[in-house]
């Protein structure tokens, strides 16, 4: 295709929800190795209430509690696009799940202190770690998988030129977070997974989606560097640059 029409093409994909199906064939990444899903679905199994924060449209938690050797009485979620609202709705249904529209990451979880056995969340924009603290019940367990720093650098330093390079302290930061809300530290983990984009309407469609990695991007502002990507891809067959995941486990005594 032309760089015109690979370029419409990626815009004109929906982005509601987090399937990303339509992906395959033209873009592909790895994942980590201790399998945030099976990882939440053995947590679930022994949660009697469980909150998934930032659910998106809630097909990652509607897996994880479909691998759950029991599902928990109590299943809600918070999120704050609407149209992924009522998509996480219909995936969290079949689980007696309640996804509540809220304004912003930012904003307070509305629920009240220790009502929740499990808070989880995959690919938080900003994980807020101290509400997740205060809805913690007694014992109770925290998982979450985030978007490390510096995640993708290759290709968003690619369109926007170099940029802050503070990756090396955010380990440290994650300690502080969870340190500082109080609780109980029991597993950290870092990985860097290889991202292979094989056309540009794939970059586009991602950078359409996950609207952090690009925070100002449309079509116009970077379309010359976009035409450079689409040559690039055209010599080397694809662009590789490396997701980073942080699986964060922590308890609240």
């Amino acid at each position: 295709m032309t760089f015109d029409e690979e370029i419409a093409e990626g815009l004109a994909v929906p982005t509601d929800g987090w399937d990303f199906s339509w992906f395959a064939g033209r873009a592909t990444e790895e994942r980590p190795g201790w399998g945030y899903v099976r990882l939440c679905g053995e947590r679930l199994g022994r949660a009697d209430a469980v909150l998934d924060v930032d659910t998106g449209g809630g097909e990652v938690f509607a897996e994880a509690l479909g691998l759950a050797s029991r599902v928990p009485g109590v299943v809600r979620a918070t999120e704050a696009w609407a149209p992924n609202h009522e998509l996480a709705s219909a995936a969290l249904e079949p689980f007696g799940g309640v996804v509540t529209l809220v304004d912003d990451g930012a904003a307070p979880i509305p629920f009240d202190d220790g009502t929740f056995g499990l808070v989880t969340g995959r690919h938080p924009v900003s994980f807020p770690y101290a509400e997740a603290a205060r809805v913690l019940a007694p014992s109770g367990t925290l998982l979450v998988q985030e978007v490390g720093a510096g995640s993708n650098r290759a290709l968003y330093e690619f369109l926007m030129g170099p940029q802050e390079d503070r990756d090396a302290e955010y380990l440290d930061q994650v300690r502080a977070q969870v340190s500082g809300v109080g609780l109980e530290l029991v597993r950290l983990q870092d990985a860097l997974t290889k991202v292979e984009f094989f056309d540009l309407a794939a970059v586009v469609h991602f950078l359409r989606k996950v609207l952090w990695t690009v925070p100002d991007f449309s079509v116009e502002k970077y379309q010359d560097r976009l035409r450079d990507l689409h040559d690039h891809i055209a010599e080397h067959g694809s662009f590789a640059c490396h997701s980073r995941r942080t699986l964060v486990e922590a308890r609240k005594a």
